[in-house]
């Protein structure tokens, strides 16, 4: 019988390991940054062609490597941050596994030059698919440059797979950010296809974070500082005011390495409770430094993963120290010290018992009994004891008194009027508009009384010829937005409301990537950009059914649902970007409509095309028959 095990050839066992640490060009972007800052580097630059498909380079001035180390680092297993098992459970380093450049290696044209600063001369190697096309001394710079060009060259289905350019370069970004944010001391700059995307200079924690997300980042932070004894918090969280319901801000750092702990979001998550609105998330950059003894970083080839050896007392303490340092900078509600001390109990009252208060009755009294001078409208009887109980039945003259009474309460009321209470409520409940002027609905599509009416503010219940109907408003708004929408991205563009002052909004580097991606879209849809640029998004026109308030969720929702990939078809596009909008600005339950509202809201979903389910496969409306209602009788 012949024999079925063999050895694999290195280089298939190198690609086969590439599998697992290389599966993006943001695979590349992280391994090589986190060696450059192994090396001491003080200064970094990532250069990016085609997204990283067709060039990767990173340039450092760290402290290079010699003839001998530049040709041993390509090995599988090699590494200089190790040398026994024990090691592992002590690591102040990155990249310590030793496959990271073996397994680029195998998978792409590999060039580098490295010198340390003893040698006059540096060295430089040529690798394609793990073998060593050249290697000779060159003249070069104090430090490391490495260029991967052509990754998966030679594994086209590898390659085939990769998304689009704009999706690859955000996960680029994404690394990019995560090692930025992890290492302020450090400079570093992104440059893609020959513009510069990042430009960050040494600085501290805070102003790294603002360089990065944007300058409006700075007046979000609340500082949180705790020092214990298992372990130290830094870093910073956001008011409860600025939490978005989208994912993204969300930086988890131990010792200085960025990891995914959803045990220790749920820490910050229970520090926040009752200070955000519901689903929203709150966003935050937390760095803990725990002893290394402590913890398993090496429980995932990508390293962001983490187990801790007492979890339970780190979610208690990091919870703790979120919810302290929101107290003391007044973050959440603190004592009202302008109400009227009048109200408050005194020291000396609070030693004594309450007195039981003394009840005095009008016994003589009878609500019954003609009274020329009482008027009940009288706000000098206000003062007057009116507690009396009688168990005789009223004689025709009292009952006659008693109608007086409430004629004359008839013709008052018709002089009251309520509507400053109905102007107060529409300040607290807003309805959704699609006209200028802040009305839902065109009253004169109506005529006529309709039957009518809200339940709980969240259906619509009508009449049928054989029963009922009960729509969702909230469901049906969204069908009725979705099928308008779209209708504007395929035909005619949406009329814009010009605003009166423009509106200035600021998005970070990856956010705007993402926003440049569907400009033309939104000019469709009714929005007019004054100026549209990285530095800022000037809007001086907006869709007619939308208010100013309202664009930070609208363009947050429409980052975060096109931020890890933008359809390719046309058609696929314009349905993801149509149903994003109208989930933003549909109306909500919990809007109060009057009757023509309610009217015209049903009028118009039974114009759209699919009129019995939202563009999310929902159902809208339910309806019953006459016989249904029966049924719930027969008992």
């Amino acid at each position: 019988m012949s024999n079925l095990i063999q050895l694999l050839p290195d280089h298939v066992a190198n690609q086969i390991a590439a599998g697992e640490v290389v599966q993006r060009p943001a695979s590349v972007v992280k391994e090589l940054l986190e060696n450059s800052i192994d090396a001491g580097a003080t200064s970094i630059t990532l250069i990016a062609k085609d997204a990283g498909k067709t060039l990767l380079q990173i340039v450092d001035d760290g402290k290079g490597m010699g003839v001998t180390d530049a040709r041993l680092c390509f090995e599988r297993h090699a590494t200089s941050k190790i040398t026994k098992a024990e090691d592992l459970f002590n690591l102040h380093t990155k990249g310590f596994r030793g496959e990271a450049l073996a397994s680029i290696a195998a998978v792409a044209q590999l060039e580098m030059k490295t010198k340390t600063e003893e040698d006059e001369l540096g060295t430089e190697i040529h690798i394609e698919g793990s073998e060593v096309k050249k290697q000779e001394p060159c003249v070069c710079p104090k430090g490391t440059s490495i260029a991967v060009k052509n990754l998966f060259f030679n594994i086209p289905a590898r390659r085939n797979f990769l998304k689009s350019a704009n999706v690859e370069m955000r996960h680029i970004i994404d690394e990019f950010q995560r090692v930025a944010l992890a290492h302020p001391s450090i400079g570093f700059k992104l440059i893609h296809n020959g513009g510069e995307l990042f430009h960050l200079l040494p600085s501290n924690l805070r102003q790294r974070i603002v360089a990065i997300m944007g300058g409006k980042t700075n007046e979000k932070l609340v500082p949180i500082e705790e020092e214990t004894e298992i372990l130290s918090i830094q870093g910073f969280v956001f008011k409860p005011s600025y939490a978005k319901r989208t994912r993204g801000e969300q930086f988890f750092f131990v010792n200085d390495r960025f990891i995914k702990n959803s045990y220790l979001h749920h820490a910050v998550a229970a520090a926040f409770e009752g200070l955000l609105h519901d689903k929203a998330i709150p966003s935050y950059f937390l760095y803990l430094q725990v002893d290394t003894k402590t913890l398993d970083i090496n429980i995932h080839p990508t390293k962001t993963e983490i187990k801790f050896e007492d979890e339970h007392s780190i979610y208690q303490i990091l919870r703790s120290a979120i919810k302290h340092s929101l107290g003391q900078f007044q973050v959440v509600s603190s004592l009202d010290f302008d109400s009227d001390t009048s109200l408050d109990p005194s020291y000396e009252q609070t030693k004594h018992a309450a007195k039981r208060p003394s009840i005095e009755l009008d016994r003589n009294f009878n609500p019954f009994k003609r009274n020329e001078d009482f008027n009940p409208f009288d706000t000098e009887t206000k003062n007057k004891n009116f507690s009396s109980f009688s168990t005789e039945k009223p004689s025709h003259s009292q009952k006659q008194a008693w109608e007086n009474m409430y004629a004359s309460s008839l013709e008052q009321s018709k002089h009251i009027s309520f509507q400053p209470k109905e102007e107060s409520l529409e300040n607290h409940v807003e309805v959704e508009s699609d006209l200028v002027n802040g009305s839902l609905f065109d009253d004169d599509e109506i005529s006529g009384n309709a039957e009518t009416f809200q339940l709980q503010r969240k259906y619509i219940v009508t009449k049928l010829k054989s029963g009922l109907v009960i729509i969702d408003q909230q469901r049906a708004h969204f069908r009725i937005k979705y099928e308008e929408l779209l209708a504007q991205l395929k035909d005619t563009p949406s009329l814009s409301q010009q605003l009166i002052f423009p509106y200035l909004m600021e998005f970070d580097v990856k956010s705007f990537e993402t926003l440049a991606q569907f400009k033309n879209e939104l000019v469709l849809i009714g929005f007019g950009f004054e100026t549209f640029s990285a530095e800022e998004v000037k809007i001086k026109g907006i869709p007619s059914y939308l208010k100013e308030h309202e664009m930070e969720a609208l363009f947050d929702k429409l980052i975060a649902d096109f931020e890890m990939e933008i359809p390719s078809e046309e058609n696929e596009f314009l349905h993801s970007f149509a149903l994003s909008v109208a989930k933003s600005v549909g109306l909500k339950n919990g809007q109060l409509l009057k009757n023509a509202e309610q009217m015209n809201l049903i009028s118009r979903l039974f114009s759209c095309k699919e009129p019995l389910k939202t563009p999310d496969n929902k159902l809208i409306f339910q309806t019953f028959t006459a016989d249904d209602l029966a049924l719930k009788f027969q008992s």
